[in-house]
Order: structure tokens, then sequence, then C-alpha cells
């Protein structure tokens, strides 16, 4: 039956499924604003999220952690709209970006998307409309209609013009739902109340009409009635007018509150699609009215739906997520066969192109045409739904009619019906074309083609063909016909597209004779589609073959540019076709083969034999790059005029080190003025390579000394050989180079200086000065010295010190001084040089030589000049030092000497001097050094202390490696601090640096000296603040015995400071005795309490001071020391309340609450805190003074009295707590207060008030053990409602054994408004446990309420099998219902509903384990289990089941049934039982209708069978499996000649043919003979069968095959000769005349082949065949094997060919 409903029913998902909790599926949570995705708000605990769920795949639901009051999803994208109060965002969430948002100034009361974007908003007062596009803001469209005043607004919905607008609410005065629309026209700005549940826009088409026809429908449920309306909407001129409809809609009796929900319209079927709030679906025709379907889709109740396809979407309360559209098959015959509404089901089948109706069709255009309505019947058979009557017969009906005067003929008419709604199929296409083109309308076709009105077809392309070849061209590709549009592109020029098509298609034609035709018509198109052909992978042509086609046409150009682009990857495949492009190109155009070599493209052609050719064509430098015979190379490089030079040095880096010797010095010898430039560039280039001493020999040899100089000169400057250079400076002297010599030894750093300068002597150059330079770089000064003085050349040594190097007179004066020259010489020389040598190098040199005296006058000279030289200075302090001149003056007033020099210098000669020299140049390390080993003490500790370097103290107080510490060397250092250095001292700066000196050095006790000097003796530092707390804090750290006398007898020092220091270090009392000397009470006091730990002397002192700030640090402390009565009292003579926290935490803990009263007390008039006043509250009531308790109550307050009233209640002051909660009137604690007092009634009073569910459950336990179970209830019914509460309550009734109590009491919350899933779930399993005759109707009235798989439990443990099978259908576990079945079929096996479960199963194996259940208990219904299984069980597994258990049999039926899917396995085994009950009739239909199954097999076993009929069945096996020979065999032995006549012709062999004649005719089988020869007429070869009449008399059986043969042939050669004719007037006509040889055609059509047209003529052979009648030879009668010669036959052989 569901098969015959008219809708298509579907379930998407499941939303608690995926996750949801179905508390928040609800209107007010749940959006679903299209068929893509369904928005829920989700609420858990304090987190707020947004679930998304996409309706094309559920597993892609996502969440995001968004707070809002409302959000909708866009109807088409991943953008989400967001209200949160007035505020209004959209987000695109692909993007994550916000796309648009508003701030509203009115609430939304409701809003959806009207269109992807567009969202309508309604507000309490007016309707605005919002694009997401731009930055408008929302628009207002029109203001709310009274009637919609207090109303819950629930749907909206536009036209597609968005100027017809409705509004709908809903409300519910007196108990009934009652709808309000609100209809609006913006074109008119006018609005319409009208009552109204649901409403929808849509159109339909009138017959007759030139446009749709715009609608609308609404739907409401009145009191007394419920209609649906339909009415027309902006009438269109021309169209016929509509009708409104009304019409009564049905609810069924029991669905007394339901009402429309929503309304969805489908304009393909013009149907209208009304869904209501308890689940029932109504379908009706927009046109008529008419009621086609209604029926209930949901149990739960659906609150939101939308549209889907063509029909709609909607959720329900439980989740469910659900679709209705039109089942297209069934709807038609449903309308036929249900309402017998036949017009509507016509017109619903040709508006939606609807099955069903066929016959109906076919009825009535016979019915047209019998009646001559032919113009009605064409338009009928046009617009046939599916196209129906569009046939071949149809046209030819329509074709032979006449039509009326000045009417359009039948035929067009039907064409013109229906190409004004659809487009023509192939036969129609060809029959319209012949008649428009026959007309010279063309354009017309085209237009048709353009709109896509016509099938394309070959044969429709033909047609065109005659007319048109570039429309034809378009006919044929969109007819996919790739032969022929292949040549209309080539034809029409358009190469380039051939391939392209070609390759989309997956066409392949013969490309070489079609790149032949497109080379001799264009060129270059002709490369480019080579190229394009080549590149196809694989290739379409090969390279090979294109050159082959270019080449025969002499393109050298285009092969060229082929072949460049073809061999561009450089292939070693490719080497014979770069061999053919080079050789080409070098052959014809030179220049083209040096561009091709220069570019380096190719590798892999044959180089020898390119360099022979580039040779030839003077391209020298080709020729080189390609050679690699050595002779080559040489024979060809010595032509340097005509080869680039820089190329040439290059090529030398290709070459082995041998090979560019050998060329080199083949170019020199072949011509050394014309290639020395070439050759020491090469050189300089490849140096490093060659080897210097490699090419300095070929120079040598060939004696090119300007080529060596040049070469050197090039790579000297290089290179690091000393050879080399020694080498560069023997040419340049030998060519008189000398400026080049002075330059490379001045310069060149890797030269042999010794062997250089060797070689320099020797030589005896006009100028020295190269010499020089050496000996000066190398430091050869003293031997250059005695070469020049031995060999006279003093003014070389003047020039060498005055012009070359000043700065080497000190060394050269050493040289003088050791060849003993004269004095004057040498003072001479030293006054003449400029001063820029080193004056402190000319004294070492000179004081070496103890010779110092000389320079006595010249440094004097020099000073007098103000030199800064320190080394002069350093030398007339040496000087005045050794001759005892005032040196103490000369030190003390001389700055530029170097102190160290000459410190070191005198201390041997004079410590004084030295610690002078050291002190002037603050010498440090020195001076402390040379003071310690002189015992300089006083002077040591003076120098210290003006230094004030903390460094240089710790150095001499403590050491370093530098100066070990020495005891007895620090001590009397430091006693000449304290005794002289200090006292001496008048500088701040110097004392505390001093100080901190001994400090850093951990000295205390020398410090405590130090300070006692200072301080305590009369100074100018007596006073100073700073020493005194040094001093006090010394004292503490090293001796605390004097800290006591320190503080009585100093006064400036800095106390607090102090007095914590003291504290730290343990002196309380010395702490307690600063502060009480500078009457710092608050801190004397805490020292008293805090370290000396004497609260009686704190008592006493807080007494001797009288402050309120001592005594609350007192009273603090008597608080921690738990004296809680003492420091209460104490607090109160402060007057302090600060500490009040914890005065009452210690008092409370302590349980002083009389104490903790006064101190509240005192406290409540200093602060106004509510914790005092709250504290005061609850000492009132421990200490039971409820009468102050409501005094204070009464009066004012700031006190928390809730949370006292709490600590009451937990402290069990119960009498307290009914007082606090009662003034604040908390009636859950006071409902609690007083079952705690046992007033229950007054406790369930007090729980109506509060109406909380933690009271209602303490009242409700109280009541249950006190047994008071009418008071329980009245609790329990307030308490179930909660899901979370339901379970503990249920298990305490059942500790208490309270069964029937706790069944009532859950009966009786089924009822109420908030009843949940949990109760008909926890009421379900109380029914399994303890009332089990219950369950079943229980299950059967409430199973969508109830949580299943806990039900499932339940049963299960109760062994309740029957239920469990029902809980398990309903909860979609099939699988498990089915397993239940089988485990317990004598409680729960029933054949329908397990056929019903068993295909809805999803575990296939239950599919066998079904039928083996079925084998064992219920074999009859086997067949009937697998008709339902049909389509979901392996076919083979099943019959490999029964086969094993040898029950085939019973299967029987389903075996039938099954051969329909053609499976292998089930036709054997049919075939085996139909073998088995010899039903040889059943066998052939069986074998003829399915070929799956083994064949020859089955013959083999036939053919042994008793029964004839079964051998007939193995030879026919035999011919299908064309085993042709054994069938015959089989036939002929059984005597079935008609059989074996007919396998004989379907064999398709001659041989077989001739082999079954013979047979006839050696069983001397006349008739079957004659019959064979008719039967097998195509396959016998008439000369065989002539012979055989022949030998055996059997001319007469033959005579009528001979017969035929003749007539036949007779035929053939008048067809012949009429084309030979035609042929030779078609070729004189070409020919002008001209004679014809042979009558053969030797002009154009000679492309045709030798053969002429299709090559069936067989003329021009041999010009002299012999010819039959008609001019055919006689070659063409005969047959290959035929006997030359028939008996008496005198003419030619008719085996001849």
């Amino acid at each position: 039956m569901a098969d015959q409903l008219p809708i298509t029913f579907q379930e998407f998902v499941k939303l608690p499924d995926l996750g949801i909790d179905p508390s928040n599926i609800s209107f007010n949570t749940l959006t679903l604003q299209s068929d893509k995705f369904i928005c829920i708000r989700e609420k858990t605990g304090e987190r707020e999220q947004v679930c998304i769920v996409d309706l094309d795949d559920t597993s892609k639901t996502f969440r995001r952690p968004i707070t809002a009051d409302s959000a909708i999803m866009n109807p088409e994208n991943k953008i989400i709209a967001l209200k949160a109060g007035r505020n209004l965002q959209v987000f695109n969430l692909e993007m994550k970006a916000k796309v648009k948002s508003c701030m509203m100034t009115e609430d939304v009361q409701f809003w959806r998307w009207i269109s992807p974007f567009d969202i309508a908003m309604v507000t309490e007062k007016s309707v605005y409309h919002w694009s997401i596009e731009g930055t408008d803001s929302p628009t207002k469209q029109f203001e709310r209609h009274a009637n919609l005043n207090g109303t819950q607004i629930i749907g909206y919905t536009t036209n597609a013009k968005k100027n017809w607008m409705a509004l709908i609410g809903i409300s519910a005065p007196q108990g009934r739902i009652v709808g309000s629309m609100q209809l609006y026209n913006k074109d008119r700005g006018a609005s319409q109340p009208i009552e109204a549940h649901a409403a929808e826009f849509s159109e339909i088409w009138l017959e007759g009409a030139s446009q749709p026809t715009q609608v609308f429908a609404f739907a409401s449920r009145g009191a007394t009635s419920s209609k649906l309306h339909v009415v027309e909407i902006d009438h269109v001129d021309g169209n016929p007018p509509f009708q409104k409809r009304s019409v009564e809609m049905m609810f069924p009796p029991e669905a007394v509150n339901d009402f429309p929900v929503s309304m969805q319209a489908g304009p393909k079927y013009e149907l209208v699609y009304m869904v209501t709030k308890f689940g029932f679906i109504h379908l009706y025709d927009l046109e008529s009215g008419t009621c086609v379907f209604s029926n209930r889709i949901s149990g739960d109740t659906i609150f939101v739906a939308t549209k889907h396809q063509d029909g709609l979407i909607a959720v329900n309360r439980k989740g469910q997520v659900l679709s209705v559209c039109v089942n297209e098959e069934t709807i038609v015959p449903y309308i036929l066969q249900n309402t017998g509404n036949v017009e509507l089901a016509f017109r619903m089948a040709s508006r939606a192109n609807l099955p069903g109706a066929d016959q109906l069709y076919v009825q009535r255009f016979q019915q047209l045409m019998n009646q001559n309505q032919f113009n009605e019947a064409a338009k009928m058979a046009a617009n046939s739904p599916r196209g129906m009557l569009r046939t071949e017969n149809t046209i030819n009906q329509l074709k032979h009619l006449q039509s009326a005067p000045g009417q359009l003929s039948p035929i067009l008419q039907y064409f013109a019906a229906i190409l004004e709604k659809g487009e023509l199929n192939r036969h129609e296409s060809i029959e319209l074309a012949r008649p428009v083109l026959a007309s010279n309308r063309k354009a017309l076709l085209e237009k048709w083609l353009k709109e896509d009105k016509l099938e394309c077809s070959e044969e429709l392309g033909d047609i065109v063909q005659q007319h048109d070849a570039t429309l034809a061209l378009s006919v044929y590709l969109r007819a996919n016909v790739p032969a022929k549009v292949v040549v209309c592109f080539a034809q029409s020029g358009q190469f380039d597209k051939i391939v392209l098509y070609c390759k989309k298609v997956g066409y392949t034609p013969d490309w070489v004779p079609l790149l032949m035709q497109v080379a001799r018509a264009d060129g270059e198109k002709a490369c480019d589609f080579a190229l394009s052909l080549v590149k196809e992978e694989p290739p379409l042509v090969t390279a090979d073959q294109v050159v082959g086609v270019f080449t025969s046409q002499n393109m050298v150009q285009q092969t060229t540019r082929f072949l460049l682009e073809a061999l561009k990857d450089n292939k070693e495949s490719d080497a014979q076709l770069q061999t053919k492009l080079l050789e080409m190109n070098l052959l014809n155009a030179p220049q083209v083969a040096d561009a091709i070599l220069g570019n380096n493209m190719f590798t892999h052609f044959d180089r020898p034999y390119i360099a022979q050719l580039a040779e030839k064509a003077g391209l020298y430098q080709r020729a080189l790059e390609l050679y690699d015979n050595l002779d080559d190379i040489k024979r060809v490089a010595v032509h340097t005029e005509v080869v680039n030079g820089e190329w040439l040095v290059s090529y030398f880096g290709n070459l082995s080190v041998s090979d560019s010797l050998a060329v080199l010095r083949q170019m020199l010898d072949h011509n050394m003025a014309q290639n020395l430039q070439i050759v020491v560039q090469v050189a300089i280039k490849y140096s490093e390579l060659l080897g210097p001493q490699n090419i300095i020999e070929i120079f040598e040899d060939l004696r090119c000394n300007e080529g060596l100089y040049y070469y050197l000169g090039s790579v000297v400057n290089v290179s690091k050989d000393p050879a080399v250079v020694f080498k560069y400076i023997q040419a340049a002297v030998t060519t008189g180079q000398l400026k080049e010599v002075e330059r490379i030894v001045r310069d060149n750093n890797h030269y042999d200086a010794e062997k250089v300068k060797n070689y320099l002597k020797e030589t005896a150059l006009p100028d020295q000065l190269p010499l020089i330079i050496v000996c000066d770089r190398f430091d050869y000064v003293h031997d250059l010295v005695l070469y020049l003085y031995s060999n006279s050349m003093t003014k070389y040594i003047e020039v060498y010190v005055q012009q070359v190097n000043p700065a080497r007179l000190p060394q050269v004066v050493g040289a003088l001084l050791d060849v003993d020259c004269d004095e004057h010489v040498i003072k001479s020389l030293i006054s003449s040089t400029p001063t820029q040598f080193s004056i402190g190098d000319l004294v070492d040199e000179v004081e070496k030589r103890n010779r110092l005296k000389i320079l006595h006058r010249w440094l004097e000279a020099k000073a007098s000049e103000g030199s800064q030289d320190p080394g002069l200075y350093n030398a007339l302090a040496k000087i005045y030092i050794d001759s005892n001149y005032e040196p103490e003056r000369f030190l003390s007033s001389n700055k530029l000497y170097d102190p160290r020099v000459v410190g070191a210098y005198s201390e041997k000669r004079d410590p004084s001097l030295a610690f002078l020299a050291y002190s002037q140049g603050q010498c440090d390390d020195e001076l402390l050094r040379l003071t310690s080993e002189n015992g300089m003490f006083k002077q040591q500790s003076r120098y210290l202390i003006k230094r004030r370097d903390l460094g240089l103290w710790s150095k001499a107080l403590v050491g370093d490696e530098q100066h070990p510490l020495n005891q007895s060397h620090r001590r009397q250092l430091v006693d000449q601090v304290v005794n002289y250095g200090l006292p001496e001292a008048d500088d701040p700066e110097e004392v505390s640096v001093s100080v901190k000196a001994f400090m850093a050095a951990n000295m205390p006790q020398e410090l405590i000296e130090l300070l006692e000097r200072i301080i305590l003796e009369p100074t100018a530092f007596s006073n100073n603040n700073n020493l005194q707390n040094l001093l006090i804090l010394t004292a503490v750290k090293v001796d605390p015995s004097r800290v006591a006398d320190y503080i009585s007898r100093l006064s400036n020092f800095d106390a607090p400071d102090v007095a914590e220091i003291c504290i730290n270090n343990g002196l309380h009392e010395e702490a307690f005795n600063i502060y009480k000397r500078f009457e710092v009470n608050a801190d004397a006091i805490g020292v008293l309490i805090d370290h000396i730990g004497s609260l009686d002397r704190a008592y006493e002192y807080a007494e001797r001071c009288d402050q309120a700030e001592v005594w609350s640090r007192l009273a603090k402390a008597q608080l921690g020391g738990l004296r809680i009565k003492e420091a209460i009292d104490s607090y109160i003579r402060a007057e302090d309340a600060s500490n009040y926290a914890e005065v009452i935490e210690v008092s409370t803990h302590a349980g002083k609450f009389d104490d903790l009263v006064r101190f509240l007390l005192m406290a409540r008039k200093k602060v106004r805190e509510p914790a005092v006043e709250s504290e005061l509250l609850f000492a009132y009531a421990k200490t039971e003074r409820l009468v102050d308790l409501e005094d204070m109550l009464h009066g004012p307050n700031i006190a928390q009295v809730q949370k006292v009233g709490d600590r009451c209640y937990d402290e069990g002051l119960f009498e307290a707590a009914r007082v606090l909660f009662q003034s604040v009137s908390n009636w859950s604690r006071l409902a609690s207060t007083l079952v705690r007092l046992g007033d229950y009634q007054a406790a369930v009073d007090c729980g109506r008030k509060a109406n909380s569910t933690a009271v209602w459950k303490d009242i409700h336990a109280a009541c249950i053990a006190e047994k008071e179970f009418r008071l329980a209830q009245i609790c329990g019914l307030h308490l179930i409602v909660h899901a979370e509460e339901l379970v503990p309550m249920i298990r305490l009734y059942e500790s208490g054994g309270h069964i029937d109590e706790l069944c009532a009491l859950i009966e009786n919350g089924l009822g109420l408004e908030r009843a949940h899933m949990g109760m008909f779930t926890e009421l379900a399993i109380l029914y399994c446990k303890y009332r089990p005759e219950q369950i079943m109707d229980h299950l059967k009235l409430y199973w969508s309420r109830i949580n299943i798989p806990k039900v499932i439990r339940a049963c299960e443990a109760a062994h309740l099998w029957p239920e469990l099978v029902f809980l398990y259908v309903h909860y979609d576990e099939f699988d498990n219902a089915a397993h239940t079945i089988m485990a317990h079929s004598a409680d729960a096996w029933e054949h329908g509903s397990f056929k019903d479960i068993i295909v809805k199963v999803s575990n296939i194996e239950l599919f066998y384990k079904a039928l083996r259940f079925y084998l064992k208990e219920q074999p009859l219904l086997l067949n009937d289990l697998l008709h339902v299984m049909m389509s979901r069980v392996d076919h083979t597994r099943v019959v490999s089941m029964f086969q094993k258990s040898d029950n085939i049999p019973l299967i029987k039926k389903y075996l039938v049934a099954a051969q329909t899917t053609n499976n292998k396995a089930v036709n054997e085994a049919h075939n085996d039982l139909l073998i088995e009950e010899e039903d040889f009739v059943g066998l052939r239909n069986s074998i003829d209708g399915r070929d799956n199954f083994d064949g020859i097999g089955l013959a083999q076993r036939l053919e042994k069978h008793e029964l004839l009929e079964f051998r007939r069945i193995a030879a026919h096996l035999y011919n299908q499996a064309k085993r042709w020979r054994q069938s015959l065999n089989l036939s002929k032995k059984d005597k079935l000649y008609k059989d074996a006549m007919t396998t004989a012709r379907q064999s398709g062999s001659t041989e077989i043919a001739e082999d079954l004649v013979r047979y006839f005719v050696e069983s001397g089988n006349a008739a079957c003979f004659s019959a064979c020869l008719f039967t097998c007429y195509d396959l016998l070869r008439s000369d065989v069968v002539m012979e055989l009449a022949w030998r055996h008399g059997l001319a007469n059986e033959a005579m009528p095959y001979f017969i035929n043969l003749v007539r036949e042939y007779q035929t053939k050669v008048d067809g012949l000769a009429t084309e030979v004719s035609e042929l030779k007037a078609k070729v004189e006509r070409g020919a002008g005349g001209a004679p014809q040889a042979n009558g053969v055609a030797n002009g154009p059509n000679q492309l045709l082949g030798p053969a002429g047209l299709g090559g069936r003529l067989m003329i021009g052979h041999a010009g002299n065949a012999p010819m039959a009648a008609g001019g055919a030879p006689m070659q063409m009668f005969s047959s290959p094997g035929q006997p030359n010669n028939m008996p008496g036959s005198s003419g030619p052989s008719l085996g001849g060919l």
C-alpha cells in the first residue's frame, strides 16, 4: 500500500542522534530557513552555543560558542544572522568575517530570511526588510495591523516580486488557537486583515494563458469550519480570469485542537502542501482546490517547516527532520484510483510530464482523430507527457492530413506546439528541416538550433549539408558525428580546431593524409597543425611522418619551424631528425643553422658529419664546437681572422691541457704575428689550468720574448708562484722595463726576496732603487748598507733614508756604527733626515752600542722644538739620571716621558726617583711593588688615600695574583693609615673611600678602630651621620657588647633604621631602648609584643602611654594569644572596630558570644557594615536573646538576614531561623525549617509559596518518612516534572516499598502539561518490574514519548520478549528485533511482522540466519520470506546454503523469481531442478532467457540424457557456445536434420555447411539435400553444389538453387552495367570529351583508386578480360576454390581469380 501513496516520505535525521538535547528542540530555539541548514541554540549549564546541522551531510554538523537570543542560517550560503537584544549581526562562517550589523530601535519579535540576500524583521509595530548587500539600514515595509496585537508571530512570506506580503500570528483566546493574518500590497500601500493560520504565494498556468497566473493561498481553522482559499493577485491582461477557490479542509475527530502551522507551494506540480501541528499533511491542487492526499506523517508536534525541492521539510518536537515530496510514479494513478478525477489526473500528467495517464492520452488522441479534430489532436500529441505520442507513427498520420483553408496544417501546428514549450526529437527535427530548407528559410533553422529546439543527428546534418556547409558543421558538432565534423573543418580551413575537437570527442581520423591535404592548402597552418598533432600524448603522428610530408612538398622553412618546436626537448631518440634539420639548413640556409647551433638546442645529432658541413660552409666556429679530433681542431683553429676572438678564447676551456698546448703551439707556429694576441689571451685566461711553466716553455721554445713578457705581465699580479714572478723580473730587466721591475718588487709579495736581491746585486743595474726596495721590504737593511757603503754608493744611503723610507734611519745608523763610520757623518745623516722615524728606536740602536751621548745635543734640540715624542724625553731622563743633572726637577715638571720606562730605569739607581716617576704616571702596580719591597708604607698610605681608588685599596689590603697578600705589610699599612694618613685628610671623599675600602676588605676590627679614631675623638667628621650609622652597624655585626654604649653616646644616627637592624640581629632590648629614647611608642610596644614576647610589660607600657594606637596594637596581640575578653576590653578602650572580622572569627570559634555582643555593639556605632550587624544577629541567636533579635529586625539594619538565617538553620537554631526567614519572606527556607519543627501542613503551604524544587524535595522526603502520602503526592507532582529529580524520587519510594503509591504518583503526573520523556520511561520500567501485564498497553500509547533504549534494557531484564521486539522496531533497531524474535520465537515470532522487520535490518548476516531459522521452524514459508529479501540477499550464498542442506526444491519459487538477476548460481540451481523434474520446456526457456551459467558443462550432461528433448537442448547449448560440429554431430545422431541445417546456417561457416550437404548426399537423403541448399544458400559455393549434384545425379533437387543463383547474378550484372555507363558519361563530361584508354579515366578521379567509386568496378586490370553481358568482367562471378571448368563449358575459367 505504501508503494501506491502519491508522496515520498523520508526521515532525514534525528537531531538527538547528533548530540542535540531534546530540550533545545522548540520553536524558540530551533530555526529552519531552508532545506540546507538547521540552526539550534543550545545551553548547557552556563555555556551557550549554536549548533548548525548541514542537511546535505549531517556528519558536517558543527558548533560555535555564540551567545544570542536568536540565530537563523542563510538559505543557500554559510552565513548566519544573530540577534542579541536589539543588536543584529550577520557573519560569513566560511570567511570568518562580519558581513553587516545594525542596531534596531524596537525589539524584534520574529525574523526570517526571505531570500539569500534579504532578511524580514517583525517588531511590535512594524515590518522591515534588511539587505545584507551594501550599507543600507533596514527599510520599513508597513505597519502591523491591530488584529495582530497580542499574537505570537509564527510566519511571514512574500511573493517573488516582493510587492505582496503576508504576516501571520496566532493567539489562544478561550483555549482555541486563532490565526490572524495581515495581507499587504506594496503597490497600493493597503493592508487587509484575514483570519488565517498559514499562507503561501505561488503561480499556476491556466489553459490559454500567455503568462503564469499569480495566486495567493491561505488556510484557516475557525470555530465551526476549516477552509483553504485560493485567490488571484496581480491579474495579467490577456490571461483568462481565475475563479476564487474555497474548499473545506478535513481534520480527523481526534485532532480537535489541530491547526495549520505551515504552507508551502510546489510550482512544478501546482500543488500546495499544508502541514498541521499534529503532524498531518494535506496536498491540494491550486487550480481546482481539490484535495489530492491527506494523512498523518508525524506522531509528535510539528512546529516549523519550509520548502524542500517541490515539497516541504519539517521538524517535530522529537527532533525528527521529515520531508514530503510528490511521488511522480504514483500520483497520477493515485488520483485516478482514489478520487476518480480524470480531468485533474489528465492536467497534472500534462503539466508535470508525469506517467500514469498514458492510456488516457492515447484514447483521447484517437478520439480526436476519429472526430477529424486534427489540430486539437496535433496539439495534444505535442503536449503529451514524456512525449509518449511524439512518435514516427503520429508524424506520419499528421503529415498526410490536409489543413483547412487559411489554417496551418496539422503537422505544422504539431511542430509549433512543441517548439513553443520544448524541443523536437530526432525524427521530428528531420521532418521539419526538409520543408524549411526547401522553402529557403535557412535563418529559421539557425534560430532553432541556437535555441536548442532541434535534436541534431547525422541524417539532419546530411540534409543541411546540401544547403549550407557551415550550418551542417554546427549540426554535426551537436550530433557528435566526428568523421563528418573533421571533414567540414578541413573543407573550411579551420585546421587548428581539428585536434581539439578530436581530442574532446575521442575520435581518431587518419592524420597523415589529412596533414598532406592541409600542407597543400596552407604551409604555415600545416606547420601549426603538425605541431598540435605531435604534442598530443601519445602523439597522433610521428615527427618522421611530418618531415616526410613537408619535404615531399619542399617546405624547408616549415620543416625547420616544425622540427625546432618538436625537438625542443632534445631527446636522444630524435638524433636522426636533429641531424636532418641541421643538414637541411647548412645546405640551404647556413645562417639559420648557425643560429640553431649557437643556441645549443640539440646535442644528439651526428657531430662529425655536421662539423664537416659547417667547415665547408665557412662556419669555423661551429666546426670547432663540433670537432673532437685534435688534427681537425688544429686545422680549423688557425683561422683566427674569421673566428670571434672572445669565443675562441672561451673555446680553449673545453679542450684538455695537452690539446690546448698543442693548438697554441700550432697557432704561433702557423702565423705568429696574426695569432700572438689570441695566444696570449688564452694563456692568460687558462694560466692556472695549462700551467705557467708549460706556457713559458712554449714562448721560450719559439723565442717569443714579447709574448712571454705580455703573458707574465698579466698573470704575475695574481700568481703566487715565486718562479713566475722571478721570470717576469728577468723578462722585464731583459726588455729594459726597469719601472716595471721597480713596481713588481714594491707591490708583489710572492717572489723569493733573497734570490731577487742577489740577482739585482749581480745585474748591477744603473739604478739601485729596485734593490733598495727589496732590502727595505724584506729587512735586508744591514746588507744593503754594507753593500752600498762598501761600493762607495753612500749617496744611495742618503736617498734611502731621506726619500725611500726615513723610518729605517735607526737601522741604518746602527749599521753605520757597526762599520765604524765617522760620527760626524752619522750626526749629519741624522740631522738631514726628516723626523719620520721612531726616536725611541734610534735611541735603542744607539744605546745598545753604548753611544747614547752622541744624541744629547740633537735630543735637546728636538725638545726645544716642541717634540712630543715620549722616547725623546725618556732618553733625556736617562741622560739626566746617569749624569745626576737635577733629575727630581725634570721628573716632577716633565709630563711627556714614559713613567714606567723611566721608573724601571731608576729603581736600582734611586727608589725615590722611581716612586716619583710612578706617582707622576699613576703606575699603581709598579708603585705598590716598589713601596712594599722598599718599606715605604707611609708614602704608600698617603698615595692610596689621595688616589681614592677602591680597586687599588683592594690590591693593597687584600692582594691579588700580581700582589700577594703579606700580613706584615698590611699591618704596617693599616697603622700608617690610622695614625697618619686619615688624621691628615680633610677631604670627606678621601675618608669615605678609605672606610669603604676597609669594609670591602672585610676588616671590621680595623674598621671600628678607624671609625672610633675619627668619630669618638674630636675631628671634623665626629658628628657625621653616615659614619655614626656605620660605627653602630659594624659593632652590631662584630661586637654587639659595644652597641648599647654607642647608642647612649651618639645622637646623630638614623634611629628607625638602626633599631630595625638591631631587631634583625637579635638585639631587641637595644631596639626597644632606641624606640623608647626617640618616643616611637607604637614600634616600642611592637618590640615588646613581637620580639620580647611580654604581654604584661606591653600592658604596663600601654597604661603608661595611654594612646589608642598602642591599645589597638595590644588588643590585636591579646586576640592572637586568645585572651579574648582582655582583647575586647582593649579594643573598647581604643574604640577601634577596624579589626572586627578577626574578632568575630576568633570569638565565634571560641564560643565567646556574650563578650562578642559587647564588642559588636561598640563596633555598630563606629562602622556600618553588614557583617557586623549580621554577626550581632547571630550572636543574639546563639545567646537565645530572641527578643533583642526581633527588636533589631524591626528596627533599621543592614544585616544579611538571609545568610544569618541559613547559619542558624545549619546550627540547628530553628526557632531563630524561623524568625529570620519569616522576616525576609524566604518561603523555601521557612518551609524547610517548619519541616524540622514538625509542622508539615504549614511546610506544604510554604512550599507552594516558594515553588522551589529543593524545598519540595525536602518536604517530600519528610512526608514519606512520616507516611504522609497525601502530602507526599502533592510534593511529588511538583518534583517529577523535573527529569533530574525523578530517578532519586523513585529510588526513595522503592527503598521504602511504596510501589503502588509511586505508580499512582507518576500516572497522575502523565497528564501534566510539563510531562516529559523521563516520566513515561520510568513508568514503563516500573511496569516491567512490578506490573508486566500493563507494559504493552503503555508502550503502544506512549512509545514515541519514552526513552526506548532504557526501556529496552528493562524489558530484556524482565524477559518481556514481545514488548522488547515492539521497542526495537519503533527504535529502528531492526537487527536486534530480528535477533530477539529468532532467539525467543515461541513468544515473539509472527510471520507478517517478521517479514516487515527482516527487510529493514542492516546486518546482511541476519538474512541468512533468518533463512536457517525458517528452514528449521517454518520451512513452508521460506519462499514468502525470500520474496521480501530478494533485493538484498546474495543469491549465490542462498543457493549454496540450500544446496548444502539438500533443500533446493523448497525454494523453487524463489529461484524462478531470482532468475531476473541472471545470477550464475541461481541459474544453475534452477536448471538442475528442472532437469530433475524433466521439465524440458522450462529448461529451454531458462537457458534462452538467462545466459549466466556453465553452458558447456550443462550440454555435456544433457547430451547423454535419455530424453530426446534434453539432447536437443544440449545441441542448442553447443550452438550458443559456437561449437557447431558437436551440435551437428548430436543432431545427426538423433536424426534431427532440421536442427542440423539450422546449426549450419547459424555457424556462418561455408565449410560446415558444405560438410552437411555432403553428409546428406552420402546418406542418400535427397530431400534434406534440397532443403539444406535452401537453408544454407548464402554459405554454399555454387561450384561445390554443382559438382555434388552432377556426380550424384541430384540435378533436379539442385535446380531451384541454380535458378535462384542465376537470377541473383543477373540482377548484379544489370546493376553494374548501369553504374559503368553512368561513370563513363561522367568521365567524358569531366575530361571535355578527351579520349580514354581502356575505359578508365586518368584525370582527377584517379584519386578514387583503380576501381573508381567505392572500389566496386573491376575494369582496367588487363584491358582484355572477357566481359559478360552489360560489360562486367567474368571474374566477378568466380569464387575461390571453384574448379577451373564446368563440364561441357568452353568459356574461360570461373575460378581464374
